[in-house]
């Protein structure tokens, strides 16, 4: 596009070419210019709309900040319905917890108390009531507080279960190292803990153990988990085995035929340790089986009787 500029002022007449590219930034210039001077304006206008006091201008303000209003406090109200809503729901699994807990320590044996120091034998759930306050009335200190305190009684729980933890774990150990698996699973007892004839001397002896009667290489278990504390030929005893359970308890397992384990080593409960036979004193092929608190013998069948009735409660 060329203009062509005519004046008495010149001599001669003169063109100014104008291209796309002057045109797209006269047009840029002229939308800054129009979006500067109306911000401007709004700027002044918002400003100073309480100086220059016009009606519609302070009404729209008025209008603008009671809808801001408005929808802050919709805000902040759905706000306090959800925390409440939620701490609620906290509250809720807090007794769910409490009620886990105890029914740990009742399947363990175990007599705790409440995390808050309950006195044991109080029931578990207080009586409890009240007005009923909507979470529209509460305040964001109130619910603040609230969620504190239910914070402190989520730690204080925390750290009874893990103590609860902790009391479940030992007394599965304590109870893993008692002698109170059946060391022969395939065998008949006969000869009982106590006096009786003895097999060779019709004359009344003290029997320190039980016998199981099984054929000869019926595998011998251990009865609990422990070390092996000895293993020798014996002259009453045959091929003996002693395990270790801590606790100064000690058991016995006398007139094998095999013996699968070395002193110094680890068993587990029911392990294979031994074979069944008629070394030593003996008149046909048994296990006899012996038990030993510091150094004295117990009565197996305590054991071995409290391990029937753990299997039949489970």
């Amino acid at each position: 596009m060329q203009i062509i500029l005519v004046s008495n002022h010149m001599a001669t007449a003169r063109s100014i070419t104008l291209t796309i590219r002057h045109l797209v930034v006269a047009i840029t210039v002229l939308v800054l210019t129009v979006l500067m001077l109306s911000s401007l304006f709004s700027y002044l206008t918002m400003r100073h709309a309480a100086e220059i006091r016009l009606p519609f201008l302070q009404d729209m303000l008025r209008n603008i900040s009671l809808e801001e209003a408005a929808r802050t406090r919709d805000l902040v109200r759905d706000n306090l319905a959800n925390m409440a809503a939620r701490l609620g729901q906290m509250q809720g699994q807090l007794m769910q917890l409490d009620s886990l807990g105890e029914r740990l320590a009742g399947m363990a044996g175990i007599k705790q108390k409440d995390a808050k120091g309950k006195p044991e034998g109080k029931p578990a759930r207080e009586g409890s009531g009240g007005p009923l306050v909507s979470p529209e009335s509460l305040s964001a200190a109130s619910l603040q507080q609230a969620l504190d305190d239910l914070a402190r009684q989520v730690e204080a729980r925390s750290e009874a279960l893990l103590a609860l933890e902790s009391r479940i774990l030992d007394e599965r150990i304590r109870k893993n190292l008692l002698p109170t698996s059946i060391p022969v699973t395939e065998g008949v007892r006969s000869s009982n803990f106590g006096l009786r004839s003895d097999p060779f001397t019709g004359q009344a002896a003290m029997h320190e153990g039980i016998d199981f009667i099984a054929e000869p290489g019926t595998p011998i278990l251990a009865a609990a988990a422990g070390i092996v504390r000895n293993v020798e030929r014996h002259p009453q005893y045959g091929n003996l085995v002693e395990i270790d359970h801590g606790d100064e308890l000690v058991t016995r397992y006398a007139h094998a035929s095999l013996v699968l384990v070395k002193q110094g080593e680890f068993v587990k409960r029911g392990q294979h340790i031994a074979a069944v036979g008629n070394t030593g004193r003996s008149t046909g092929p048994h296990l006899h089986f012996e038990v030993l608190l510091r150094g004295a013998p117990q009565n197996p069948a305590r054991f071995l009787d409290m391990g029937s009735a753990l299997l039949a409660r489970r």
